[in-house]
């Protein structure tokens, strides 16, 4: 039987995640033990006949996680007429199909209760809670990227566009909402209730109850109960899931279960690849450790050079000025020079006509003594 890459990458990725992880939790599963969920753990129903597709899960979506608003507004359908997938900043997006009839179909991370992600990442930076999501740390994760490999459903993605911090990112069923005690942002904005949160176990009656009472209007399975071992995101649908979207080859066994096989088959591979990994992680980490300090270094210089810039600034400045002071000082004292001789040469000049008007003065005097 031939297997695809990616699912072979898959299995193998998950196969290095369980061996390399050491002791397991049951939030992984056991390669010889099926998982069968937390007791009590939560998830949401999705039933794509009552979906509109009006987008509002998307919105909510964007608005509770604090994430970018999109290039066109989440009122612009036209956006419905092209297949998508999740993003780095769009936990989850609304297809559209024609199948008998036009059919919505929300798509995010499904939460399974084995989850590939977290069985294929050797470093435990996605876990299934008990409460029912599965969440990412951020401080543990390596950037391998093997997650994004490893989950069948295509959901994981990749922050490219963060050279030095960049993140897995995915939709996380609101978590810490739920932890609050709040709904999910996309079920509580759901005008026409196709998204249904509650208990698991309840969910799945729920979805039966109504496939009993409408057999006309659903096809006769519950999407998400045994796919890869089950999932905590259930769907509903009046047409065949292939036709909507939603992959039909996944067999019922969980990532743990599948990569049994390839463990017992690659020892040597699968015992060596730790050790290389921790070398990458070393590697990033020493390279990491070397652009910071060579930013340090960068941000140091141009400190350094913007203070001598600034300090001939200065010198210049306080150069221009004193040239500027002395030249007004030499004009004023040049200015003063001039009015001082001015008012010396109009003193002198008083003298002088003070002199001529004695003699003249004394002259007639003289006449007037001699008539």
């Amino acid at each position: 039987m031939a297997i695809s890459r990616r699912k072979f990458l898959g299995s193998f990725g998950a196969a290095i995640g369980a061996t390399t992880t050491g002791s397991l939790t049951k939030a992984y599963g056991a390669a010889n033990k099926h998982f069968k969920g937390y007791p009590g753990s939560s998830g949401v129903l999705h039933d794509t006949t009552k979906c509109i597709g009006c987008r509002k899960c998307e919105q909510a979506c964007t608005k509770v996680n604090d994430l970018p608003q999109p290039e066109k507004s989440f009122e612009d359908l036209s956006v419905l007429d092209k297949k998508r997938r999740t993003q780095a900043y769009e936990y989850t997006v609304v297809n559209q199909f024609q199948a008998k009839e036009k059919v919505f179909v929300k798509k995010q991370c499904n939460h399974c209760l084995e989850p590939a992600c977290a069985s294929a990442c050797f470093v435990k930076a996605f876990k299934k809670t008990p409460a029912g999501p599965v969440v990412y740390d951020d401080s543990l994760c390596v950037g391998c990227r093997y997650c994004m490999v490893a989950c069948p459903f295509e959901i994981p993605a990749y922050e490219y566009d963060k050279v030095l911090t960049p993140r897995v990112t995915k939709c996380t069923m609101c978590a810490p909402r739920l932890e609050e005690g709040k709904l999910p942002g996309c079920v509580e904005a759901c005008p026409r209730e196709a998204l249904i949160f509650g208990e698991r176990e309840a969910l799945i009656k729920i979805a039966k109850i109504r496939i009993q009472k409408h057999p006309d209007q659903y096809v006769d399975h519950v999407y998400g109960e045994y796919e890869m071992g089950g999932t905590s995101w259930l769907y509903l649908s009046g047409q065949p899931f292939e036709t909507i979207g939603m992959r039909e080859d996944l067999g019922t066994k969980s990532a743990p279960e599948l990569t049994s096989g390839p463990l017992s088959a690659v020892p040597i591979v699968v015992g060596l690849w730790p050790v290389l990994l921790t070398g990458v992680y070393a590697i990033s980490k020493r390279k990491d450790k070397i652009a910071k300090e060579e930013k340090d270094e960068a941000l140091q210089e141009a400190r350094v050079q913007a203070n001598e810039e600034m300090n001939q600034k200065i010198e210049e400045l306080r150069e221009k000025m004193t040239k500027e002071k002395t030249a007004a000082i030499n004009f004023e004292i040049k200015k003063a020079l001039e009015e001082a001789a001015k008012e010396k040469e109009a003193e002198a000049g008083e003298e002088q006509d003070s002199k001529t008007t004695e003699k003249l003065e004394d002259s007639e005097d003289k006449g007037k003594q001699e008539e």
